[in-house]
């Protein structure tokens, strides 16, 4: 089974995935939040410097229960004109990437009504003579991250089609369409029709899973209904509870993994070390305490579910208005 961490715009940028790999490791592959620049803006070209995912490009992992061989980073891109994709994916090649993702899931309202992300799924032929040229002229390997359509399902049968033209490298399926961004229940017969298909034409090309797997019993659910699949892409899942794909590798490979989020003292530990290299690692490198609380307490509104029980100092954390109140509350949790 491969596992991957999903790429989440202004949370999973390079100070989140070097400390979660140093901590916990286990994931085979990596995405850079999404790049949308020609030029790459001074945001997107630091998440993607070379300087700053050495560990990384250098094929070094020495993170916890890390899988065999290097962890992949795969930066993500967002277009829907080929030149700008390419563009993108040349400066990307000459800092030493060989692999990139191309972002057709992003549902957010500015995002779709430009025909990008999710939106593009709306204009197929367009799609289709964008993906012609890329993977044309792209020396880099290009997988696809891809929702079921726009405001249905409709076409989904027709995108696979187009997909299933190109050499993908691994198709990515979040089964929902734009419409529903992340609120509306899984649509499971996007993931089966899909399954169907392939079996059906002999596609080779790999599914990856993506969407609503936050705990262990989740994912067994997944594995019993699609045991075909063979990758899946974790999120918000992870950043509850860091210590999820640990847990799915150990019932993987049939040891008892814990039902519940770790919470003995050595793997609080761990989070504490985890969280404090995120805090300097943002203190660092954002301008004034007020960004980098604003972003921790982003964080904590998912990390706190690794901290049952704790919900008066959380809420500390949610209304602190400085970092000093914001240090006192965290304390206060791991206390």
């Amino acid at each position: 089974m491969q596992y991957e961490l999903a790429p989440m715009e202004g949370i999973t940028g390079y100070i989140y995935r070097n400390a979660y790999r140093k901590y916990f490791g286990g994931m085979d592959r990596y995405y850079t939040p999404f790049i949308a620049s020609t030029g790459l803006n001074h945001k997107e070209l630091n998440d993607v410097l070379p300087a700053h995912n050495a560990a990384f490009l250098l094929g070094q992992d020495a993170g916890r229960n890390a899988v065999d061989g290097p962890p992949r980073l795969i930066p993500q891109i967002l277009a829907n004109r080929a030149e700008d994709f390419l563009a993108i994916a040349d400066r990307l090649r000459q800092m030493g990437y060989s692999h990139v993702n191309l972002n057709l899931g992003c549902p957010s309202g500015t995002v779709a009504s430009r025909g990008r992300g999710a939106g593009f799924l709306g204009y197929t032929w367009r799609l289709d003579a964008f993906l012609a040229e890329i993977y044309a002229n792209c020396p880099l390997t290009i997988s696809l991250k891809t929702r079921l359509g726009v405001s249905d399902m409709e076409d989904w049968e027709e995108i696979l089609e187009i997909y299933e033209k190109y050499p993908v490298e691994e198709l990515i399926i979040h089964p929902r369409i734009q419409r529903d961004f992340y609120k509306h229940p899984i649509r499971w017969e996007g993931v089966e029709l899909a399954l169907e298909r392939w079996e059906r034409t002999g596609s080779s090309i790999p599914i990856c899973y993506n969407g609503e797997i936050h705990s262990l019993a989740e994912y067994r659910a997944l594995r019993q209904k699609y045991p075909q699949i063979q990758r899946v892409m974790l999120g918000r899942g992870v950043l509850k509870n860091p210590f999820l794909a640990a847990q799915l590798r150990q019932w993987e490979s049939g040891r008892q993994a814990q039902e519940e989020i770790p919470a003995a003292k050595q793997h609080r530990e761990i989070l504490w070390a985890f969280h404090q290299e995120l805090l300097e690692g943002y203190r660092e490198i954002m301008s004034g305490e007020q960004n980098a609380l604003f972003r921790m307490k982003e964080l904590w509104s998912y990390f706190g579910e690794s901290f049952p029980g704790k919900e008066r100092a959380l809420k500390k954390i949610r209304k602190a208005g400085n970092m000093a109140q914001f240090e006192a509350a965290v304390r206060e949790v791991f206390g």
